[in-house]
């Protein structure tokens, strides 16, 4: 088990699960996101950058594991992103040693770093809400709604709140505000998608950047990805339990690793592991014997 606890929050490994727990005084969208749960197989790789104050770990997922990644398309700020941890000097160590403990095992257990055409992570807990600017957008499992503020158009208050049932959905796309240009949150329907300035668009919200919690807008959008019934769509069924407190190890896991062993063997024979490499990943399926 290898951990490290920050003002920033806290990760931990035990072999199989990187879990993130957000720290208290957190970004919206990482405090609204709560606790991770992140497989291995999930993950592409991970570092520490060291700077002067101390530095900052990230955790990079594979292509298309988690629907908050998805949706956020690569907008999200660092201090929002939930895999990315700030580290005091004094716990650099600490995070050095958690990257070497997660890249032995990336190594031991072969992960590969491509991308997935399914979710590994179930995405945010539902119901969720968010938003700002012109309104505030929910989404209970099966429904999306829209609900508008004194802020927003003439030609969305006057047709009320909007509800939209997720059979009805055909994509999501969050923006946030980026200098002087207003983001957005737009749902599109089954043979509907509008072009329309979100401003006037009632099933978009029009985000102003005015707070932080307006990035929140992110996660309805990664819920409802999570939740859509199309290809690519759907989280992974096998991801959920993922939260979960993991079983115990089945009776057979002995012989999985000593063929392990018998592979990195192979490898380190073959010239593709370094010796160095082999060293590393033996003595990690060693402790785990």
């Amino acid at each position: 088990m290898a951990d490290i606890i920050t003002r920033d929050g806290t990760w931990s490994f035990d072999g199989e699960t990187v879990r993130i727990v957000p720290g208290g005084k957190v970004h919206p969208v990482r405090q609204d996101l709560g606790e991770l749960a992140v497989p291995l197989r999930a993950v592409a790789g991970v570092s520490f950058e060291p700077d002067r104050k101390g530095g900052r770990l990230r955790l990079r997922l594979r292509s298309g594991a988690c629907p908050v990644l998805r949706a956020a398309d690569g907008r999200l700020k660092d201090a929002s992103d939930p895999y990315q941890l700030a580290v005091e000097k004094d716990r650099a160590g600490v995070a050095e040693y958690l990257v070497d403990e997660i890249r032995n095992a990336l190594l031991v257990e072969q992960v590969p770093d491509g991308p997935v055409d399914h979710f590994l992570l179930p995405g945010p807990q539902v119901p969720v809400s968010g938003g700002g600017g012109d309104g505030t957008a929910s989404f209970d499992g099966r429904t999306v709604r829209l609900v508008w503020n004194w802020k927003a158009e003439e030609s969305k208050t006057a047709g009320g709140t909007v509800s939209l049932p997720l059979s009805e959905v055909t994509g999501v796309r969050w923006v946030p505000a980026i200098g002087l240009e207003n983001g957005s949150l737009r749902f599109d329907r089954a043979g509907a998608v509008s072009s329309a300035p979100a401003k006037f668009d009632p099933y978009s919200l029009e985000l102003w950047g005015l707070s932080k919690r307006e990035h929140t807008a992110v996660l309805v959008a990664a819920a409802v990805l999570a939740r859509m019934p199309v290809p690519g769509g759907a989280p992974d069924r096998e991801a959920a339990p993922a939260a979960l407190p993991q079983a115990a190890p089945a009776a057979d896991d002995h012989d999985v690793l000593l063929r392990r062993l018998r592979e990195l063997g192979e490898l380190h024979a073959a010239g593709i592991l370094t010796d160095e490499e082999f060293s590393t990943a033996k003595q990690a399926v060693l402790k785990r014997l």
